[in-house]
């Protein structure tokens, strides 16, 4: 147990001496060192970052973005108080922080529903919305553009491991991604999850619960929507005899998040998000970042072959990506 993560818990309070408490290591995190700490009263989690995250290939992150990811929740909670959990006590020089615990038997996770055949297409419908209100609340805000200036940040986990790295693999798309990672990141509106995913997602009492926001950063929108959107389509492969209800909540999530862009066209989102896409679907293949249930040499060529196309002409609406995908999922 690291002896900096005890004098944190002594020091903001959360345990006491006299108080028997017990503090185990939760499963899951490249990114983090996360623990559940219980006490008489209560249990709450304990995250720390990494500074060089658990995957096979070198990728290394700055820890600052622990506090950002603090910042990302105060924010979040403004708008969607049940969406997020709450801050119980925070150190950014140590880089760890503490937050609620939410029971996985009552809050389950959403990537563990869908692995088991529960597909919600309302559950989607409503993170499209929550989503869409977190963007909308800090759109065009100079304060939140200014505490959440974290290019480095976001450059080093999402545009480098995802877009840059797979440009390597695939030389001849290097000019489309790498100005896709160009366009994405000077494009700033509004403050941004980064890692929207169904790991990161809980199925809560009162609707989506986000977690995991360490690549909080101001700057484009239609990312979070990409980001999301991707791993619908991804599942599709991972539980092909849900891939109906899978494409249905994909429709669900896009016309619930688009009905709320108020910032800017919808349209114009849209066709950034579309672009987006196909790149993000290459990147879980071939990225620093594979996806970890998408295994066998005949997936990964459907994916690098459809991604592929989109690509080199890409399309213009989220409906052309879907039509397009649920026809090559039927052949």
């Amino acid at each position: 147990m690291d002896p900096a993560i005890l004098e944190f818990l002594h020091r903001s309070g959360q345990v006491q001496d006299k108080q028997a408490w017990a503090i185990e290591p939760l499963t899951g995190g490249v990114a983090s060192d996360i623990w559940k700490v219980t006490t008489n009263e209560t249990s709450f989690v304990v995250k720390k970052a990494l500074a060089s995250l658990r995957v096979a290939q070198d990728w290394k992150a700055p820890v600052t973005r622990n506090a950002s990811e603090v910042e990302w929740m105060l924010e979040a909670a403004k708008v969607a108080p049940n969406a997020v959990p709450r801050i119980l006590a925070h150190d950014p020089s140590l880089g760890a922080f503490a937050m609620t615990y939410f029971n996985p038997s009552e809050n389950p996770v959403w990537k563990e529903e869908l692995r088991n055949g529960r597909v919600d297409v309302t559950f989607a419908r409503r993170l499209g919305g929550v989503v869409a209100a977190i963007h909308a609340a800090t759109a065009h805000s100079q304060d939140i553009g200014r505490r959440f200036a974290n290019d480095e940040v976001f450059h080093s986990i999402r545009l480098e491991p995802y877009l840059e790295a797979t440009a390597q693999v695939h030389p001849d798309l290097a000019a489309p991604l790498l100005a896709l990672s160009r366009d994405v990141m000077n494009t700033k509106t509004a403050l941004v999850h980064g890692d929207v995913s169904p790991k990161n997602i809980l199925i809560g009492q009162d609707g989506p619960i986000i977690l995991d926001a360490e690549c909080a950063w101001y700057g484009d929108p239609c990312f979070d929507l990409a980001f999301c959107l991707n791993h619908l389509l991804l599942k599709c492969i991972w539980r092909r005899q849900d891939a109906a209800e899978l494409l249905h909540s994909f429709e669900a999530l896009v016309k619930s998040y688009l009905t709320g862009v108020t910032w800017e066209p919808a349209i114009a989102l849209e066709a950034r998000a579309a672009r987006l896409l196909p790149a993000l679907l290459l990147a879980r293949v071939d990225g620093k970042s594979p996806v970890e249930y998408i295994t066998t040499s005949t997936d990964k060529d459907f994916v690098r072959q459809f991604a592929r196309n989109l690509i080199q002409s890409p399309p213009a609406t989220l409906p052309d990506v879907t039509r397009a995908w649920a026809e090559e999922l039927c052949k």
